[in-house]
C-alpha cells in the first residue's frame, strides 16, 4: 500500500457510501480501528477492530434503502470532520444530520466517532 493523505482516505471513505461500493473500504481501516456509531443514544455502539468495523460499515453501504450525503469535509492534519445527512426512508422527515470525527494515521482510519441530531425532545438549559 502506498501512503495516502487524510484527504484521500476520507474521500474514498465517503465515496464508498455514496457509490454503494464496500470494496472501497477494504484497505482504509486500521487493525486497531475504533468506531462509535450515532446510536443508541447517548453514547452509540462501540465497534473495535478492522474486521468488525468493515462489517458494520459494509452493512450500511449495502443498505440501498438509505442514502448518505456528505455535506462538508474539513481536513486538519490526521483529523477530519465529515458533516453529513443520512436519509433512511421516503418521507420528508426521514433523515438526520450529523458529523463524524475521523482520525487517520499512516493512510488508514484508526478512529471514527459519529454524532447526530436526535429526534424527539431534549431538555435545554434555556427551557428552565
Amino acid at each position: 500500500m502506498s501512503f495516502r493523505s487524510t484527504a484521500e482516505v476520507i474521500d474514498r471513505f465517503n465515496r464508498a457510501f455514496v457509490e454503494g461500493d464496500r470494496d472501497l473500504l477494504t484497505d482504509l481501516i486500521a487493525e486497531d480501528c475504533v468506531m462509535e456509531s450515532v446510536q443508541p443514544a447517548p453514547t452509540g455502539e462501540r465497534v473495535t477492530g478492522r474486521q468488525a468495523c468493515l462489517e458494520w460499515w459494509g452493512a450500511l453501504v449495502d443498505d440501498h434503502t438509505s442514502q448518505f450525503e456528505p455535506q462538508e469535509v474539513v481536513i486538519a492534519g490526521e483529523r477530519a470532520t465529515i458533516r453529513w445527512n443520512y436519509r433512511y426512508g421516503p418521507g420528508p422527515s426521514d433523515w438526520v444530520s450529523g458529523v463524524n470525527l475521523m482520525h487517520v494515521r499512516d493512510g488508514r482510519i484508526i478512529e471514527a466517532l459519529g454524532y447526530s441530531k436526535t429526534a424527539g425532545e431534549v431538555p435545554l438549559a434555556t427551557d428552565n
